[in-house]
């Protein structure tokens, strides 16, 4: 089912309880910035909204587990991960993602109907096709928004990730008291 829309059913939003992430192309815009030290060692960059960070934090706030699997390995995902307070960080370098997800959902005692992937590309699509609420950035690959049963209007590292993170919890009724906990934990 192919879907611009920016709306997910209160029905299908109740049951989510996992929301997993791809990184290159979802929490990043996709590019990656390699170099190496005087000493030879290597260095890869990401960019990592600030925007989807908040919405991965209010995520979590409203008690959805938030997990990151990712096909590459880099010491910027750690750092990002455990900056947003997220234990689930998958790393695999040959893009293996359903064996992960498998493994993560049994783990947690859930079932494909109460998590969500949020993804972009052909590696993301075994564990799209079997999530409840599989989800797509606004410049996700053709295939990819072919199963999406939602997809951002915004592009990957530049915002889809916040725009989910406010479908899913309208969905849920708890998007304008998540804001407001946000602005009283800061003082107004």
């Amino acid at each position: 089912m192919i879907s611009s829309s920016s709306t997910i059913s209160a029905d299908i939003a109740s049951r989510i309880r996992l929301v997993m992430l791809d990184v290159d192309g979802v929490m990043t815009d996709g590019g990656i910035y390699l170099g190496s030290t005087g000493a030879g060692e290597r260095v890869e960059m990401k960019r990592f909204d600030i925007m989807d960070g908040l919405g991965i934090r209010l995520l979590k706030e409203a008690g959805i587990e938030v997990a990151i699997i990712t096909g590459r390995e880099s010491g910027a995902v750690r750092l990002r991960a455990e900056e947003l307070g997220i234990t689930e960080c998958h790393q695999d370098p040959s893009a293996s993602k359903l064996p992960i997800a498998t493994s993560l959902i049994e783990r947690l005692g859930l079932t494909w109907q109460e998590c969500a992937f949020v993804g972009d590309d052909l590696p993301d699509l075994p564990v799209l096709t079997r999530v409840g609420l599989p989800a797509a950035v606004g410049n996700a690959s053709a295939e990819v928004r072919a199963v999406a049963t939602w997809t951002a209007s915004r592009c990957g590292g530049r915002g889809a990730l916040r725009e989910f993170a406010a479908a899913l919890l309208t969905a849920r009724g708890e998007w304008s008291a998540r804001v407001e906990a946000y602005l009283e934990a800061r003082g107004r």
